[in-house]
């Protein structure tokens, strides 16, 4: 029986996860959820999968009326009278260590859960690379939903990543073959690359291809993308995410922000990482070797198969999801990605291949691009401009070695400023 918190509870990935607990329920036990703001449906969560660790991101909610006394235990509900903020709650007898926490370090410590065996992090943004960090600093196993942690602090958290890898090793708790699943990628690209490369030497590795659905402007010049509105980037063909990740998906910017994390993971030179557009996304991403080989990955494109995996690893479980039936697929297509129309793709590569504090910079600024188009405050083509302008910025100011967190979340707040006051001398 494995241990999770998921981080991230009420979000796409959070709502997958808790899917594939359902569906196996004796390998899996869920013991600390968290979200953001969306408490009720966390304490739903909680009272379903008698979860007694629970915790909110936005400190601000601890005054609220409706959750100042839930502090006590008394927040998991009888199952027979609801799950919401209010019901009948069962007792502090009945679950005396029973925990609520507001603010990030309330959430951060789940990480740190003493029953806890693996920690799954779907949060938004980059607010999830200090929960990764603490994750492996506490010896546990890393389901990483949250790019930016890579993206971010690849140099700090690949090195513990390697660390807890040895103590998985020295303990006789990793696998007798394959990597030791200290890290565990929950991406569809990232995950078919990780499978992909398992028995395999790195030696003999030419290239990593890493597909893109296109998203759902594919083939569309700059000027028709314009006068894009939030209702038509959020339209993903192909993938159920959230808005954050589907409005990178619409500009490639999601693409760019892989290419970095595979950097990372695979220990693998920018030059050796290409992007492919597959529209059907029914093949999640290749490896190419000296011979001339090519590994494929396809499946079925609904992310309950690589959270599974990342939390079944070694082992494979059942399917959760009807698998890809070959006879009705179809063609399969494959194009370069248009990088000319799409700025965010050679944007992140840019800043990947410059490294540093570059990538921080440029995530930040994009999470306050994106936030600004969905609140119609900037325009779509504005995002791309928006991340180009902070890079710039920073990189005359002088690019950094990465150093720590706290390095990291200055830059951090320094590039969302900058990129909030690019955006508003633009309006």
């Amino acid at each position: 029986m494995r241990k999770i918190v998921v981080l991230g509870s009420t979000g796409s990935i959070g709502v997958q996860t808790l899917d594939v607990v359902r569906r196996h329920p004796d390998e899996l036990q869920v013991v600390g959820l968290a979200v953001n703001t969306r408490v009720d449906e966390m304490l739903r969560q909680a009272c379903e999968f008698g979860v007694r660790h629970v915790a909110v991101g936005d400190a601000r909610l601890a005054e609220d009326a409706r959750y100042a006394n839930l502090t006590a235990g008394e927040w998991l509900q009888d199952a027979g009278a609801g799950c919401g903020a209010a019901g009948a709650a069962v007792r502090n007898a009945a679950f005396p260590d029973a925990t609520l926490g507001f603010g990030p370090e309330a959430v951060t410590a789940l990480c740190r859960l003493e029953e806890a065996d693996v920690v799954v992090n779907a949060l938004v943004g980059a607010a999830g690379l200090r929960a990764s960090y603490e994750t492996l600093r506490a010896g546990k196993v890393l389901a990483l939903a949250n790019k930016e942690s890579l993206v971010v602090g690849g140099d700090l958290i690949m090195p513990l990543s390697a660390q807890v890898d040895e103590q998985r090793r020295a303990a006789g708790v990793a696998p007798a073959h394959g990597p030791a699943g200290a890290l565990m990628p929950i991406d569809s690209e990232h995950g078919a690359i990780y499978q992909c490369l398992i028995g395999e030497s790195e030696r003999e590795v030419s290239r990593l291809w890493v597909t893109a659905s296109g998203g759902p402007f594919r083939g569309r010049t700059r000027d028709e993308l314009r006068d894009i509105t939030p209702a038509q980037a959020l339209a993903h063909p192909t993938w159920n995410m959230g808005a954050k990740i589907t409005i990178d998906s619409s500009t490639l910017m999601n693409k760019g922000l892989e290419v970095i994390e595979a950097h990372h993971l695979f220990a693998m030179p920018y030059d050796k990482i290409s992007v492919v557009v597959q529209p059907q996304s029914a093949i999640h991403s290749m490896v190419e070797f000296s011979d001339g080989s090519v590994k494929a990955h396809l499946g079925t494109t609904d992310m309950r198969i690589p959270i599974q995996y990342a939390l079944s690893y070694p082992l494979r479980w059942d399917a959760p999801v009807e698998p890809l039936d070959f006879t009705k697929l179809g063609t399969l297509e494959f194009a370069a990605p248009d990088e000319e129309t799409f700025r965010c793709l050679p944007l992140a590569r840019h800043a990947g291949t410059v490294g540093g504090t570059l990538p921080c910079a440029m995530n930040a600024a994009n999470e306050v691009a994106v936030a600004a188009f969905l609140a119609e405050e900037c325009p779509y083509l504005g995002i791309a401009e928006t991340v180009e302008a902070v890079m710039d910025a920073h990189e005359r100011a002088g690019v950094q070695r990465v150093e720590g967190l706290e390095q990291l979340e200055a830059v951090d707040a320094w590039a969302r400023a900058e990129a909030r006051r690019v955006i508003a001398a633009r309006r």
